[in-house]
């Protein structure tokens, strides 16, 4: 062949293209999804992913990212920490009683604490800052 050759490129016809894939606890050490980046306190970086890991038959995967590539989580301003926190005072305040709870009230459903009225129990709350628990 005179010089034809230069030009073609050897195809597979079964590969899509697609990152490799492992199963459920078969990834190579030094990939991680983010979850476990998050934990290890980093995050993926931009990187784009370089492989998939599978569970439950297949219908479940997750992205893995290199470790190696991963960078530090950046510190929350203390503007957007304000911001979370002043929107979860919103969800987990009752508007009748002013108290703070630990979880998010059922505002939309009940539209307090509990549905006659009532507080719940003083240990599910939170005290605002400058006052003292009435024992």
């Amino acid at each position: 062949m005179d010089g034809h050759e230069e030009g073609l490129v050897d195809v597979d016809p079964y590969d899509d293209g697609s990152s490799p894939e492992f199963r459920w606890r078969r990834a190579p050490r030094g990939l991680a999804t983010r979850r476990q980046l998050r934990a290890m306190g980093l995050r993926p970086g931009g990187q784009e992913p370089v492989a998939r890991i599978t569970c439950r038959r297949g219908q479940r995967f997750a992205y893995l990212y290199r470790v190696d590539l991963a960078k530090p989580i950046r510190p929350m301003p203390l503007a957007k920490e304000l911001a979370l926190d002043k929107a979860m005072a919103a969800r987990s305040t009752c508007p009748k009683c002013r108290r703070r709870y630990h979880v998010c009230l059922p505002l939309k459903t009940v539209g307090s604490c509990l549905e006659d009225g009532t507080p719940a129990d003083p240990a599910t709350y939170l005290t605002p800052p400058g006052h003292a628990l009435a024992v």
